[in-house]
């Protein structure tokens, strides 16, 4: 006989606030936050974890949210594009023009976030290395750079 897992209720800490919300658990943090509590800033691209359009934060570090369930995120601080408000990079982004479509542009964003975050001096490799988890179609990256380069440079306007 087959077992199938029923739905649980989880108590997530998603934008420094708790959420409750009804899982599987083979339910992804992707789909969770897309199609169960409506925050739709991350964005599915290949659900492989090949293109970054789906980063978050989970614990201040950078997570492609289609390759973690729901489950492994109990006890931790996820944090969204939804929850970024007035950081630098988001300034930064639009006077460096680092987007394009947009399609790929939060979870770049987020990446960009946790890199000053945890690498307030990071050097070109550094930046580059971290940069690679993402892909965009529309840029070449300088923009992108540009973008994280005034952050940790202090160039960004006020």
């Amino acid at each position: 006989m087959i077992k199938i897992a029923k739905a649980t209720v989880l108590n997530l800490h998603i934008n420094g606030e708790y959420r409750e919300v009804l899982v599987k658990p083979s339910d992804t943090l992707l789909y969770t936050l897309r199609n169960l509590l409506g925050l739709t800033g991350a964005k599915p691209g290949c659900e492989n974890g090949d293109c970054g359009a789906c980063t978050v934060l989970i614990d201040n570090r950078p997570i492609k949210s289609c390759l973690i369930l729901t489950v492994e995120t109990i006890g931790k601080r996820i944090l969204t594009i939804e929850g970024l408000k007035d950081v630098p990079i988001q300034k930064s982004f639009v006077e460096n023009w680092g987007f394009q479509c947009g399609y790929c542009t939060s979870g770049f964003l987020m990446v960009c976030h946790s890199l000053a975050q945890i690498h307030p001096n990071a050097n070109d490799h550094t930046i580059e290395e971290w940069l690679q988890s993402n892909l965009c179609r529309c840029t070449g990256y300088e923009e992108i750079e540009n973008a994280i380069k005034s952050i940790l440079t202090g160039t960004v306007r006020t």
